[in-house]
């Protein structure tokens, strides 16, 4: 039996989900199919797959089932897909889903502006889901949106991404990751918030997503290394952005992460040259993709 690769630092990629969700030209079922084989292929640890989200409010992800019933599952892997609320949540479990990710934000206005309602409502919905994640012996990620910066509140201050954080926790989620939806995070930032979090959530059970818009995501990837965070967010090629979040850039590209992470002597247990080959699969249909930065 082939055993895990060692690690040190798990990498959650989110291309299929993140990163092809906003993209307007079409991607076929079998081309996502593909792609999330071709990462599995790529030694990945955690894979989030698709969104049960409502197919108009994300036409892309429209044939999240057919996706989820198409991939090939490896062992070790695990496939996380996105739901807003219990109908979402349905259709995961139909679809034989064993992991989920929530998401809920740091700002009443980001909330409002993403899912229609504030943080209170946002728990209100996640109630049920959770009740039928346990049901289903389910795992449970849930993010905070904005947690560095929101493009309608501005600077946001740790204490509210404590509050967020600290009420997914209790409210049974295994791992909390804290989104830089707009690329707006420093390593200042990141540490202030990540010491008012890490009161409430244990650091092994947080994780960073970042956006690069400015250059700075590395960086802040290294300040989070040294508090001892060891879970990062990132899409093959740097797809990605928010289409609630006027002018996010994509995310931090997983071959820089992997290659940053490996330069600092921390295992990855990621195939480079397979990340190349998946990223090939979707790259025909996306016409604006630029080959990743060295």
């Amino acid at each position: 039996m082939l055993l895990p690769p060692p690690r040190d630092v798990v990498i959650v990629e989110v291309g299929p989900r993140d990163g092809l969700q906003n993209e307007t030209s079409s991607i076929s079922t079998s081309a996502k199919i593909a792609f999330v084989d071709a990462l599995s292929d790529a030694g990945l640890p955690v894979i989030e797959v698709t969104s049960f989200v409502n197919p108009n409010a994300v036409p892309q992800l429209a044939d999240a089932t057919e996706v989820m019933n198409g991939i090939r599952r490896t062992k070790g892997t695990r496939y996380p897909v996105l739901v807003p609320n219990q109908r979402g949540i349905e259709r995961a479990v139909e679809a034989g889903a064993d992991a989920i990710a929530l998401f809920t934000s740091a700002t009443e206005a980001f909330a409002q502006a993403n899912v229609g309602t504030s943080i209170d409502g946002t728990f209100e919905r996640f109630e049920p889901v959770i009740a039928t994640a346990r049901q289903h012996g389910i795992w449970v990620r849930g993010y905070v949106s904005v947690s560095f910066g929101c493009p309608y509140s501005g600077a946001v201050e740790g204490s509210a991404v404590n509050r967020v954080a600290e009420r997914l926790l209790d409210l049974g989620c295994a791992e909390v990751c804290l989104a830089d939806t707009i690329g707006a995070a420093t390593p200042n930032s990141v540490g202030d918030v990540l010491q008012a979090v890490r009161t409430s959530v244990p650091i092994e059970r947080l994780a960073l997503h970042f956006h690069d818009t400015s250059g700075t995501a590395l960086a802040n990837v290294e300040l989070a290394l040294e508090l001892g965070l060891r879970t990062f967010d990132s899409a093959v090629g740097g797809l990605g952005g928010c289409p609630f979040a006027p002018g996010a850039p994509g995310n931090l590209s997983t071959e820089r992460l992997v290659g940053r992470l490996e330069a600092l002597g921390l295992r990855t247990g990621t195939d480079t040259d397979a990340l190349a080959a998946a990223l090939d699969v979707v790259r025909p249909h996306i016409p604006r993709l630029e080959r990743p930065r060295a």
